[in-house]
């Protein structure tokens, strides 16, 4: 090992390098070649249009569409599923009190993570089946069943344009929630409970805690978490297959990015403006993490 380190590291790389290679970076670099092209995915040698399909995108207004409705997921998906994850991991790890001396959670915490947790063992097609059942929009639908019983009329959760990306959007959050509340609990054990223990004795309240104590000692984490939903907020293909009226109706208004390049792609044969569009939701993407990353960025707490 101290004569031949390098070989040695070298040769433990080398396999996962070239997977990744082969993998990851190819199947990008064929896109991006793709792209510039007007592959229809039966020609061997597909004519090369340059930046056409890109100057395409610009008068696109289904594009445009998917592309709000990326910035609505955004601006709504990762504030409110941190926010509910972090409300029940700080009713899970320290709204209790003190207990020989230490912050607790309340009564039953463990089996309460493993509830709110359940919904991420779920495939998404299951819960995309699940809320067809639950949004139906008749009375046989769980959600209009209980208005019917209480006199309010049946609403359109999936087939109104107003409200059609907001109840897919609950979903996602209802199904996201449950992973954050674990992480920002497994954050919240990390932090020294002396810290929370001396603020207690110092007449800090619950609120004083959350917002003074737990939220900046949890920052790195949260950071992550809303990376991560950013990132989920540029996909969100599954559920809006499932659930949405003719895949992203109706009238286009549920419609997602992921959505429109499979249905370009395998609907139309349109492989090249297919590829355009992927190129341009991986910038997107690339873009959301490193401003998110900067904007978000602040010193170190060390313990």
């Amino acid at each position: 090992m101290r004569q031949g380190k390098y070989p040695f590291i070298v040769g433990f790389l080398a396999a996962p390098v070239l997977l990744y290679v082969v993998f990851v970076i190819s199947p990008y670099i064929q896109a991006f070649q793709i792209s510039m092209t007007n592959w229809k995915g039966i020609s061997a040698n597909p004519q090369f249009i340059g930046l056409e399909n890109f100057t395409r995108l610009f008068e696109d207004e289904v594009f445009w569409a998917a592309v709000r409705h990326h910035g609505v997921l955004l601006l709504v998906m990762p504030l409110v599923t941190i926010v509910i994850a972090l409300f029940f991991a700080f009713l899970l790890n320290l709204s209790g009190g003190q207990r020989d001396g230490r912050m607790t959670g309340i009564w039953g915490s463990k089996v309460y993570r493993v509830i709110f947790f359940l919904p991420q063992v779920l495939a998404v097609a299951i819960v995309g089946v699940l809320f067809q059942a639950i949004y139906r929009p008749d009375g046989t639908g769980v959600i209009n069943g209980l208005l019917g019983k209480v006199g309010i009329e049946p609403v359109g959760w999936l087939i109104d344009p107003d409200i059609a990306l907001l109840s897919i959007i609950a979903v996602m959050v209802w199904q996201a929630v449950g992973f954050y509340v674990v992480l920002f609990s497994a954050g919240m054990s990390s932090i020294p409970k002396d810290v929370f223990e001396a603020a207690a004795l110092d007449g800090a309240g619950r609120f004083t805690l959350f917002f003074r104590i737990t939220i900046p000692l949890l920052w790195d984490t949260m950071q992550v978490a809303w990376v991560y939903l950013g990132i989920a907020a540029f996909d969100a293909f599954a559920l809006v297959q499932v659930l949405s009226v003719d895949r992203g109706g109706p009238d286009n208004s549920t419609t997602v990015l992921p959505l429109e390049i499979w249905r370009t792609a395998f609907n139309f044969s349109k492989f090249g403006y297919a590829s355009a569009m992927g190129v341009a939701l991986f910038f997107m993407t690339i873009t959301f993490a490193a401003l998110t990353l900067r904007v978000t960025r602040r010193e170190r707490i060390e313990f």
